[in-house]
């Protein structure tokens, strides 16, 4: 651990409909901080692709995701704690994102950022995200599911904590 880093945060992962914002705002809560929900950070036109169905490009993500990494920074260097939802479905990805921690070292996985991946099967997140769009509750569209579990990658060298989102909120707390 950077013992020198007063603060830390808690990034919550996994494709959409995993439920990192229900999760994210539960933790937040308990722990008496700050969440931040990463679909709040993305450009209009981003949201915009998303809900035509269209992937985002790298181009469109690492801006997004730097604007994160900042948000972050800047919280921890003022010692409080924060929980994001945000896929980071890529090891590069959350590379950017735990640059946050002004002590990291790249490649190293020891950062005042922890990763939780929320996890559940396929059909799973489908059924959420055809509930959520039915309702109209989210721009991005479930066509994009795929993509999203395409584009994940775990490394176990990253020491990700993974926990089972169908669990009951309860059981996650």
């Amino acid at each position: 651990m950077a013992s020198d880093q007063r603060g830390r945060a808690i990034v919550l992962m996994g494709v959409s409909g995993a439920g990192k914002s229900t999760i994210g705002k539960m933790l937040a809560k308990v722990l008496s901080c700050t969440f931040l929900d990463a679909d709040d950070f993305h450009p209009q036109s981003n949201k915009e692709k998303m809900t035509r169905g269209v992937p985002l490009s790298e181009e469109d993500r690492i801006p997004w995701l730097e604007v994160l990494r900042d948000t972050l920074r800047e919280s921890l260097i003022n010692g409080k704690i924060a929980v994001l939802g945000c896929s980071s479905l890529q090891k590069r990805y959350r590379e950017i994102l735990r640059c946050a921690d002004p002590n990291y070292k790249l490649g190293s996985y020891d950062s005042a950022l922890k990763f939780v991946l929320l996890d559940a099967a396929a059909e799973v997140i489908a059924a959420r995200l055809e509930k959520r769009a039915a309702e109209g509750n989210h721009f991005m569209s479930a066509t994009l599911l795929q993509s999203q579990i395409n584009l994940l990658q775990i490394d176990d060298s990253e020491g990700i904590f993974k926990v089972d989102a169908t669990l009951s909120l309860e059981e996650i707390e």
